[in-house]
């Protein structure tokens, strides 16, 4: 057995020891995964905005945090990153007509990080929790107090919510709002061993004492809002999901805008991964599996596609040197001896992780209830399983270049 192929199975082996390892989570669990725990307490919160540059949607993200009808919303934390549009004239429109709700303010000079304008945003907070949302979101209407229950364990430290796609019109934007159903199904899966690795920007709360306790947002990581996540697990605190509560949020819509979203996430995935390491096998479910998880994703996505592209490369090479060789020889370039009919088994495993891959983002789509939205057909989930999922390893690949030449920015 050549080394390639003993790589190849190692990660067969990875990936079938996480897809069941998730299909088994949710049959256990498949009951609890739309549960939030009852209102026993009406938490006063604060919610911080950063923004920079958005004036086409800031406003529409004000109005819908006014309008979630948490009655003990007290304060809606505007924070303009030196902008070079309108979106501060915007803000401060807000403000006036809602001026015991809404604050806008602006940053001293431009922070260059969202962790810049959410750390200096969240010192206005005076609330019990804290909650944070893009100012490219648009939380759904009772998404805040869906989330409240959770903070009676006093264990808890931070909620997050179901991140959604809201614009849906061309394939890009479509692939995307597949991709995200998966991610939010994937993440409730990882609540149940304690493994939640990241509350995202667009909709989540956090319990404000235990927030400046750990030192808030790390403005030096591209993807603050992985890395406070595993300071929060870092620290003994647990993270939960509010799957009822909705955020729609916009994504790219061009190709170059998304290579470019989801290098900057990898690059951050890593920076928080390397910060981190000295915990690997350490520190409870941070280090026993979280860590592993990242490690294993790059190993799957790096290593699947340089062996996939060596043998497509090698086969190539191959068949041109035999077939020129024929041709000067004068002998057949193809006999009944090189039709072999008995199938490979590295083909086989790959066939097997494909199915059991699709039946589980078949799983994750029947999983969320949205109103306005129609689900994917047949043909576009193909396309993500087949294509969309085939750039995530270019994605690994180009991250790891960036951060060994030092190309790392926001």
């Amino acid at each position: 057995m050549d080394f390639l192929t003993i790589v190849y199975l190692i990660y067969a082996f990875i990936a079938f020891y996480f897809l069941f390892l998730f299909v088994l989570i949710y049959i256990q669990n498949f009951r609890k995964i739309q549960e939030v725990p009852s209102i026993t307490k009406k938490y006063s919160v604060s919610v911080v905005i950063p923004c920079y540059n958005e004036e086409k949607s800031i406003g529409r993200t004000i109005q819908n945090l006014i309008d979630n009808n948490y009655s003990n919303l007290k304060k809606i934390i505007v924070v303009d990153d030196c902008s070079k549009d309108n979106s501060f004239k915007i803000m401060k429109e807000y403000e006036k007509k809602y001026p015991n709700l809404v604050l806008s303010v602006q940053t001293p000079k431009n922070t260059g990080c969202a962790a810049g304008a959410k750390n200096y945003g969240s010192k206005f907070a005076k609330t019990e929790i804290v909650g944070f949302t893009d100012a490219d979101s648009f939380p759904e209407e009772g998404s805040i107090e869906k989330m409240m229950g959770f903070f009676d364990d006093l264990s808890v430290g931070a909620v997050t919510s179901t991140v959604l796609v809201h614009n849906r019109k061309n394939i890009l934007e479509q692939l995307q709002a597949i991709e995200y159903i998966v991610i939010k199904f994937t993440r409730k899966l990882l609540e149940f061993v304690d493994s939640i690795y990241v509350t995202p920007g667009p909709l989540a709360m956090y319990r404000r004492e235990y927030f400046e306790k750990i030192g808030r947002f790390d403005e030096k990581n591209l993807t603050e809002d992985i890395e406070i996540t595993w300071r929060f697990l870092e620290n003994g605190y647990k993270i939960k999901m509010s799957v009822p509560s909705k955020v729609y949020s916009i994504a790219p819509n061009k190709f170059k805008d998304w290579f470019k979203q989801r290098i900057r996430w990898n690059l951050g995935g890593v920076q928080t991964m390397i910060k981190y390491s000295k915990y690997f096998m350490r520190k409870g479910m941070l280090g026993a599996f979280i860590l592993p998880f990242f490690v294993f994703s790059w190993f799957i996505g790096v290593f699947g596609l340089s062996v996939v592209l060596y043998r497509l490369i090698r086969i190539i090479i191959l068949k041109f040197l035999s077939t020129s060789y024929s041709i000067q020889a004068h002998a057949a370039i193809l006999s009944m001896q090189d039709m072999r009919l008995v199938p490979n088994v590295l083909i086989f495993t790959g066939i097997i992780i494909f199915l059991f891959s699709f039946i589980y983002t078949f799983i994750a789509f029947y999983s969320i209830q949205e109103k306005g939205y129609k689900r994917p057909n047949f043909i576009l989930m193909m396309a993500y399983m087949i294509f969309y999922v085939a750039l995530y390893p270019i994605i690994l690949i180009t991250s790891a270049y960036k951060l060994l030449t030092g190309k790392v920015h926001w």
